[in-house]
């Protein structure tokens, strides 16, 4: 029963340290994730000219016709979905990765590189498929250059698209298996190195310098990861935005999208939208790991001090 209570305790405590680090990293970050969505679904073989307000060179010519067309408001477009679910994606995500964690220890008395690799793996795949249809919602938003005044709310996108398409795989989990491999490779890079380097370099008693330490190898994760599964978040993005002819599905799979783009617009287009996405979850990654570890233990030290 005392095993039951801790983990419960545990898993309230990782719902609360992973709620506010995914809240904060949401808000902070958002329109660089934005960003980075308006310039993966643009084609470079676009018929748009340069002049035009939809075409995108760049990151700061994107915000500067965001916000000259659409409005600073445009900036958080599509923030609603992930902060919907952030509050029990990191819940997933946290929680899951110690229950893995425990998997792939192989009889280890301690975890390996290897465990936290393979955990990481794991929880992305489980968050991937908790996350999916908030990230067609966020996509579908986010690919709007609307007026912000004019652009439809989260709940009206929701149901056009379990109207027109459904609950499968054309409807909200459009593009899941893009997702599954974009967050399951992130999060085996993200998870892997962090608590991998982590415990190979020192602890420092003075506070700034251990907070300077988490926050540079928490960067250094988000970095990392995101190098690795850009290419699927391309296909992902190509997949859940609109496809370049109404009516018609060009990215239908993750491996064919893949090979299209790479086809028809080259090498450096499988990276587009690599930098807002540093951007954002090279700060971001670190702002959620430090987050949470401080949440954590300070909720872990208060339900401790009260139990005894």
């Amino acid at each position: 029963m005392a095993d039951v209570e801790t983990l419960l305790k545990q898993a309230a405590m990782q719902i609360g340290a992973g709620g506010s680090a995914g809240f904060v990293e949401v808000c902070i970050m958002h329109p660089l994730d934005l960003v980075k969505t308006r310039l993966q679904i643009q084609a470079t073989k676009s018929s748009l000219t340069t002049s035009d307000p939809h075409y995108y060179n760049g990151i700061t010519d994107c915000l500067k016709k965001m916000y000259k067309f659409e409005g600073v408001t445009s900036f958080w477009k599509g923030i609603l979905p992930p902060i919907l679910a952030e509050t029990p994606k990191r819940a997933v995500k946290f929680f899951t990765f110690e229950q893995y964690k425990k998997i792939f220890m192989f009889g280890s008395s301690s975890p390996t590189p290897l465990t936290f690799a393979l955990a990481g793996l794991g929880s992305g795949i489980t968050e991937a498929i908790f996350v999916n249809p908030f990230e067609v919602i966020k996509v579908t938003l986010q690919s709007n250059k609307s007026l912000a005044t004019q652009v439809p709310s989260t709940w009206s996108v929701t149901r056009q698209i379990v109207r027109e398409s459904g609950l499968g795989f054309r409807g909200l989990n459009k593009g899941l298996t893009a997702t599954i491999a974009r967050n399951g490779i992130f999060n085996m890079v993200y998870f892997g190195f962090y608590h991998s380097v982590k415990g190979y370099l020192p602890e420092y008693e003075d506070p700034l310098l251990e907070f300077g330490r988490k926050v540079a190898i928490g960067f250094t994760s988000g970095v990392l990861g995101s190098c690795v599964n850009i290419p699927f978040d391309v296909a992902k993005s190509r997949i859940q935005g609109p496809q370049p002819i109404p009516g018609v599905i060009k990215y239908s799979s993750t491996t064919g999208a893949i090979l299209l783009v790479y086809k028809e617009e080259g090498f450096r287009a499988l990276y587009k939208g690599l930098l807002p996405k540093v951007l954002r979850l090279g700060p971001g990654g670190a702002v959620m790991l430090v987050v949470y570890d401080y949440v954590y233990n300070y909720l872990d030290n208060r339900f401790s001090s009260k139990d005894d």
